[in-house]
């Protein structure tokens, strides 16, 4: 029996970095006891943005180890000490004006025996995308559409039009099955049924969460958090698919990846400790104008508006490396 060959695609070359942004995230921790926390808050390396340089706060003297876990998540696991930790990520990334999905050739699914076999994890149930339990669901509502991205679009735009988005809504026991009986959730929740759907038609789906600024996209909540939102992988290539917004978006920052939100919250705790202070930041700067650890100062922000400022092109110098300072 001749053996298949699957040839992997050729890499996406780098889109010109022409916007500027600044991101990052301030975290407090009360704790009561013995207690270790995983953070996730570093942007991955990735071809449609180069960190040029960013800044890593570890608490007073914490005991870290730097980890890169199955999904290629880079995570710091950090013993806490009692009383109250100070966490603080800044950083300064050029990235493109281009926005989602606009460099990516149209593409065809992937049958089951042609996808790379790392990525057969992608189309099973998980904690949080129980797709077993949509198959019904999603035959009767996408059936009819044709496989691929027609039918990865057209399972996004059911969710944006029939799902509300609920501020403050989301719940850490919500699976997709629960979100899709209850009708609203947050964009973890909008993610996670994408995920599932995908998932029952074979299409390999996974939960990706990031920052994403405002860039050419006002928002009047002007409401900074990280967003989740999914990919789907089609020809060869993983294609943003974020049904919250169910529009091309432009800066994502990916910070980490795995099949639910299991594998891509922020932090982790094990033990007696509280999240007691969360701030995230990501906007357009003007390049120059801001360094790491400076204070925020959101009059400075070039996004949150229709229109776009770029600035020629970045030339992208090796990757720097994080520089972890103690308070």
């Amino acid at each position: 029996m001749p053996r298949l060959l699957v040839v992997p695609p050729a890499p996406l070359p780098a889109p010109a970095f022409d916007i500027t942004l600044r991101v990052g995230c301030s975290l407090a921790y009360e704790v009561t006891g013995s207690a270790c926390v995983l953070l996730n808050i570093q942007p991955r390396v990735h071809h449609r943005h180069a960190v040029v340089f960013q800044a890593l706060t570890l608490g007073d003297h914490l005991p870290a180890e730097a980890i890169t876990d199955i999904y290629g998540n880079f995570v710091w696991r950090v013993q806490l000490a009692p009383g109250t930790n100070y966490f603080r990520h800044d950083a300064i990334i050029a990235t493109s004006s281009q926005p989602d999905n606009h460099d990516l050739p149209l593409a065809t699914a992937l049958s089951p025996q042609e996808l790379p076999a790392e990525l057969l994890r992608y189309v099973l149930p998980s904690r949080y995308c129980d797709s077993d339990k949509l198959v019904d669901f999603a035959w009767q509502k996408f059936g009819h559409v044709e496989h691929g991205l027609p039918r990865v679009n057209a399972i996004s735009r059911w969710i944006h039009d029939n799902i509300e988005y609920r501020f403050f809504s989301g719940r850490s026991d919500l699976s997709a099955w629960d979100v899709l009986q209850r009708g609203y959730g947050v964009c973890r929740d909008f993610a996670h049924l994408a995920i599932a759907l995908n998932r029952t038609f074979n299409v390999p789906a996974r939960y990706v969460t990031g920052h994403l600024p405002d860039v050419g996209f006002p928002d009047k909540n002007n409401h900074m958090d990280f967003h989740a939102y999914a990919e789907v992988y089609l020809g060869g290539h993983w294609f943003t698919c974020d049904a919250r917004f169910h529009v091309p978006r432009i800066g994502r920052i990916k910070i980490s990846c795995g099949q639910d939100a299991v594998d891509a919250a922020f932090s982790t705790i094990y033990g007696g400790a509280n999240l007691s202070y969360f701030q995230v930041w990501a906007y357009q700067v003007a390049r120059g104008t801001v360094g790491v650890g400076d204070p925020l100062d959101f009059s400075l922000r070039l996004d949150n508006r229709t229109t776009i400022t770029t600035e020629p092109p970045y030339v992208v110098p090796e990757p720097l490396p994080v520089s972890s300072t103690k308070v």
